[in-house]
């Protein structure tokens, strides 16, 4: 149960796979290279996971600040994102990013290897450890630990928005597949980051479905025991209300269609013409009708 064993048993897993690699000739037998490649792409991920882990047990309080991670979309900090930006630090050193300008993969290549390097340090101390006392974390791997979190978060913040795996690249035999060997390649304009305007966009929407839930109570439209007990319906009913809230209630807020699509949330700014067909609809309504329309709009029909 202690995670130092834990890590130990991942860390053999991951070095396995990588021998085997190391040992397989890829053009003769490419099926069993894809075999170990998603093993290791696994096992890569659970040891990292094992890591974070230690990180939380060991130096809870002096990890390194990841509020930069808002800006990031969504769909990237759910798909193992620290296993996308490893790999990302074995390409860059190996020269497989063909799309990063010289001058950006200059300033790059240095954080890079101090983070791979940071990683076999970690790697090394957490395996003394949990062969000697695996139930205590010394003073040294505590520090081992800091800088290692605080390289990841640094190589992150720069590298992050970028990552995508698609297609089948050469990473893993470049510089003899020591950690993110794994087929891919990279798209640097894969994802779009988040601006500190939309961030601030967002954040206004936010405000606007709290508004719009402040109202529907008020209103009687839910009850609080609808949102106490999380009932699903909400999760359309809310929405709904806050569309006409917002363009009709604050109709200054964040659906404001005073303004362009650009300066709007690209959550609603796809469908810019389509809330200006709405809010003419809605304009013709009785105080009557409105409310009507809005009670439907809490059902399930």
């Amino acid at each position: 149960p202690r995670l130092l064993s834990q890590f130990f048993f991942a860390d053999e897993r991951v070095t396995r796979v990588v021998a085997e690699i190391n040992g397989l000739d890829a053009e003769l037998d490419p099926q069993q290279y894809l075999v170990l490649l998603n093993q290791l792409h696994l096992s890569q991920a659970h040891l990292l996971a094992i890591l974070e882990q230690i990180m939380e047990e060991c130096i809870p309080t002096q990890r390194h600040s990841r509020d930069y991670l808002v800006k990031f979309p969504e769909e990237l900090l759910v798909d193992n994102l620290g296993n996308h930006m490893l790999f990302a630090a074995e390409c860059l050193l190996a020269g497989a990013f063909l799309e990063v300008e010289e001058a950006d993969g200059a300033q790059l290549r240095p954080q890079a290897r101090n983070l791979l390097c940071s990683l076999e340090l970690v790697r090394t101390v957490l395996r003394e450890q949990s062969l000697s006392q695996p139930g205590s974390y010394p003073e040294p791997i505590r520090a081992v630990l800091i800088q290692f979190d605080r390289l990841f978060a640094e190589f992150e913040l720069r590298w992050g928005p970028g990552l995508g795996c698609w297609g089948a690249g050469g990473c893993a035999r470049a510089r003899g597949a020591s950690w993110c060997p794994w087929l891919s390649s990279y798209v640097s304009s894969l994802v779009a980051v988040k601006s500190p305007e939309e961030i601030y966009r967002q954040q206004e929407i936010i405000v606007l479905f709290c508004e719009t839930v402040e109202r529907a109570l008020h209103l009687g439209y839910l009850t609080q025991e609808m949102i106490d007990g999380y009932e699903p319906l909400l999760m359309f009913t809310i929405p709904r209300l806050a569309i006409i809230s917002g363009l009709l209630i604050y109709p200054e807020g964040p659906l404001s269609l005073e303004q362009s699509p650009e300066q709007m949330s690209r959550v609603f700014s796809p469908f810019y013409n389509l809330l200006k067909k709405i809010r003419d609809l809605l304009r013709v309504l009785s105080e009557e009708e409105l409310c009507l329309l809005e009670r439907s709009l809490c059902t399930a029909e």
